[in-house]
């Protein structure tokens, strides 16, 4: 059975969908004011292993992952460019969209913008206001009030009291508590028009948290299965999530025994680069289109998941490298074996071995090491046994869409910074060379060949009849 690390109780639990069959499952996506980042990345890889997974696990899944079109930061790039919020924001959802396909992972079955549910925002707003947890201030700002929610805190683990002392927000414009978090904010007369809408407050447009309960609940109903994002969304984001939800849902009469909004909620580990935070301010910032001119779209994914999503990772070109390796190796136990048919015996014991770990909060590390080991098993294997084992294999990769290309296709590909490094072509003629070498017996010659092939990063393995098989290191 499957196993879900919940945040909300900071321990692993046994996954039962509300509905039996089918998963409803909500993540937060990204704020369309720039290209996306490596961390952008592991978000959209992570969750959609999940999704692959719960699907081949015969779940029914609807997924959604929202897209951040109206912010602070959007306001100010569409400003600063002399443009409209709308051309600035298609144009990095075009963007997020190409490199989101080159890295060959499956799109949303939903993927809702903010601008498009406001009419939903304001009316989640408006049923928190008459419950009295929200309030307009003296701004103009329409506000959570924090304190009236005696659940907040539960899925960060701090208390109203932990965060009143770290709280450096001083109460004042229309906040009665610096604790209190903004659902509508009022507009400013410098702001442009296509900033603002029309509310019963006034014109202004929603915070960041709302726009999510109301995505979510709209799509999903207002109890769903899953709920997932990066670590740093954890709190507050996520936090205010639950209690603008519930808060709407249930009021300032909330049970412990009323339906939670979220059931399961899972949270990615950060990355590092170079065992330092990313930023852009030490300048050890990555893009993934940057990073994917140097490196295969597949091995970033295999970089990714060779950790456990809920753990730090830490990013260099050098991990990048021993990725690459890794799959190299994976790869070249499939070279030159027939592999017509991928159906796996789920009773097999690498079948098993694979969905226990996968079964075990989506534990990657130890599935790809299973993939290991049975590749070994298929270097060892001959005839009708390799070729039933190579297929196992490829089989397993594929439910985390590895190992799905032609083995020599992806072996003399190497890393996107081969540009300058011999093309096909010229390696092959060097091959031939070395044949001629060899047949006048010039093993010196022959030798050099090869030595000089491998300083350039390309390997020579001899076959039985005189053949010579190359790859990149």
């Amino acid at each position: 059975m499957l196993q879900i690390y919940n945040t909300l109780s900071r321990s692993k639990q046994a996954f039962k969908p509300i509905e039996p069959g089918k998963v409803k499952m909500y993540v937060c996506g990204m704020t369309v004011y720039d290209f996306c980042h490596i961390g952008h990345a592991r978000v959209m890889i992570v969750f959609d292993m999940v999704v692959r997974w719960l699907r081949v696990s015969g779940y029914e899944v609807v997924y959604v992952r929202n897209i951040t079109d109206i912010d602070d930061k959007i306001i100010n790039r569409a400003v600063e460019n002399g443009e409209p919020i709308s051309v600035l924001t298609q144009r990095f959802i075009d963007a997020m969209h190409a490199d989101s396909d080159e890295l060959g992972l499956m799109h949303p079955d939903h993927e809702p913008r903010a601008t498009d549910y406001i009419t939903q925002m304001q009316g989640i707003i408006g049923r928190l206001i008459e419950k009295e947890l929200a309030y307009q201030g003296e701004d103009g700002d329409v506000n959570f009030a924090v304190r009236l929610f005696p659940e907040y805190g539960r899925l960060s683990g701090k208390s109203l009291d932990e965060l009143n002392a770290g709280e450096r927000v001083a109460v004042g414009g229309g906040k009665r508590d610096p604790l209190d978090f903004v659902l509508w904010k009022s507009a400013k007369a410098e702001e442009p028009v296509d900033t603002r809408w029309k509310s019963p407050w006034g014109e202004g447009r929603p915070g960041w948290h709302i726009e999510c309960s109301a995505m979510s609940c709209d799509l999903l109903g207002e109890h769903f299965d899953i709920h997932g994002g990066g670590a740093d969304l954890q709190f507050p984001h996520h936090e205010n999530e639950i209690a603008q939800s519930e808060g709407a849902l249930y009021g300032r009469d909330h049970q412990a025994n009323d339906q939670p909004f979220v059931n399961y909620w899972m949270h990615n580990g950060h990355i590092r680069v170079n065992e330092e935070k990313m930023s852009k301010s030490l300048g050890n910032f990555f893009l993934i289109r940057d990073v994917l001119k140097n490196f295969d779209p597949e091995v970033l994914r295999f970089f990714m998941l060779r950790a456990h999503y809920r753990s730090p990772i830490n990013y260099s070109d050098a991990q990048l490298e021993e990725a690459r390796a890794g799959l190299v190796r994976l790869y070249t136990a499939l070279a030159h074996v027939s592999v017509s048919d991928q159906s796996v015996d789920p009773h097999s014991p690498w079948a098993k071995r694979f969905a226990d770990a996968m079964n075990d909060d989506f534990n990657t590390p130890e599935a790809i090491a299973a993939l290991f080991d049975l590749a070994s098993e298929v270097n060892r294997a001959q005839g009708e046994e390799r070729m039933r084992l190579a297929s196992v294999l490829k089989g397993l990769a594929g439910t985390l869409n590895f190992l799905q290309r032609d083995p020599t296709d992806f072996l003399q590909a190497g890393s996107r910074s081969d540009v300058v490094g011999l093309s096909a072509d010229a390696i092959e003629a060097q091959i031939a060379a070395r044949v001629t070498a060899k047949q006048a017996k010039d093993f010196a010659a022959a030798d050099l060949i090869r030595k000089n092939l491998l300083e350039q990063g390309v390997v020579l393995e001899d076959k039985p009849g005189g053949l010579t098989e190359w790859r990149r290191s």
